[in-house]
Order: C-alpha cells, then sequence, then structure tokens
C-alpha cells in the first residue's frame, strides 16, 4: 500500500479528486496518510478532517526563520514514512533538503502544458491570464516529478484542453481543473501505486 502525504495551500479541489479516485477504486493500492497545509484557513484541512485523515499546519509565518520551517517540515513529512509526497496546490518551496531525500517520490500538478507558462510566478490564475494573453489555443495540466528547479522535473503525464473564444481566466481555470487536472493526478498516484510508471 502506496502511503501518500498531500501537501496543499487552498481550497484542496485536486485533494478532493484524489480521495474520490480512491473511493470509486480508480487509484488503487494506496492511501493519503496526512494532509499538510502552510495555510491555516486552507479548505483542504477541512477535507481531510471530513475523511478522517489527518490534517497537520506548518505555517512559515510561525518560525523565526526559513531554515527553521524548513527543518520542521521536513521532520513532520518524516514522521509519516510516506512513499510519495503529492503537491497539489502547494505554493512554498519544497526545501532542497527534502527534495535529495524524497527523490523521485514527490510530484507536482501544474495548471499548463510545461515547459509554457512555468516556472518563478507562474502559478494559479496566473498562468491561465498568461495563456489568454499570449493567444493559445491549447492549454491544459502537467504532472511531474519535483526536483531543485521550479516546475523543471521529470513529466509523467500531460492533458490539453482547449481554449474556447470568450475564456476568461477563472472559466478556463475550472475547465483546465475538470478536464485534466482532476483526471491527471489521481492516475499519476494510481500508476506509481501500482508500479507502472
Amino acid at each position: 500500500m502506496l502511503k501518500v502525504g498531500v501537501m496543499v495551500s487552498g481550497g484542496g479541489t485536486n485533494l478532493q479528486a484524489i480521495l474520490d479516485a480512491i473511493d470509486h477504486g480508480t487509484i488503487t493500492n494506496a492511501k493519503v496518510e496526512v494532509v499538510i497545509s502552510n495555510n491555516p484557513g486552507a479548505y483542504a484541512l477541512e477535507r481531510a478532517k471530513g475523511h478522517g485523515i489527518p490534517g497537520v499546519c506548518l505555517s512559515p509565518k510561525s518560525f523565526d526563520t526559513r531554515e527553521a520551517f524548513n527543518e520542521a517540515l521536513l521532520a513532520k513529512v518524516d514522521e509519516y514514512d510516506l512513499d510519495l509526497i503529492v503537491l497539489a496546490g502547494f505554493l512554498v518551496t519544497i526545501p532542497a533538503a527534502m527534495i535529495r531525500k524524497y527523490r523521485n517520490k514527490i510530484i507536482n500538478i501544474h495548471p499548463s502544458l510545461i515547459p509554457s507558462f512555468c516556472g518563478v510566478g507562474y502559478y494559479g490564475l496566473k498562468v491561465h491570464e498568461a495563456a489568454l494573453a499570449r493567444g493559445v489555443k491549447l492549454t491544459g495540466a502537467t504532472v511531474h516529478f519535483v526536483d531543485e528547479g521550479m516546475d523543471s522535473g521529470p513529466i509523467l503525464l500531460q492533458k490539453a484542453v482547449e481554449v474556447l473564444p470568450g475564456d476568461t481566466p477563472k472559466i478556463l481555470q475550472q475547465r483546465v481543473m475538470e478536464q485534466a487536472e482532476w483526471k491527471l493526478l489521481p492516475q499519476a498516484i494510481d500508476l506509481i501505486a501500482n508500479g507502472k510508471l
């Protein structure tokens, strides 16, 4: 059984997609052991609680230095003996020590077709604003392994989503979540859990 930790900063819609996929048997051989957030107000923590999963909040603001936060975050992750860490809208830079320790055991979902609209400054609605400003006809989502760069690790899965006339960043964001993110992330976890990646 693959022991999964999910790290989130906001509403947790990708977390919900994972939990639903486990409940419906779309993800097999995997269990979410913990949900970790940097934001005490993250609705994702409520989703975890509703599923009987420990929800932990570690905010960088509660620590004197970023180093102290990084050490505490790694120590908290280590407590759960995780096989896979899933970044599902976690808006905190992963410490280098964690990347080294969990090499090829951390995956991230990014709301574009990497290498487009990724890297520093591209997160949330900003990705969709940039896609619309550029006039692309296709966007989508990417699941990739996390390395020391920003959105630069090896790509696992990608799914394209059409940009439609009249799209606003919010409408496009919702379509990318529904058609790509909520499908790709559970698929990637299932492939890893069943030794197919």
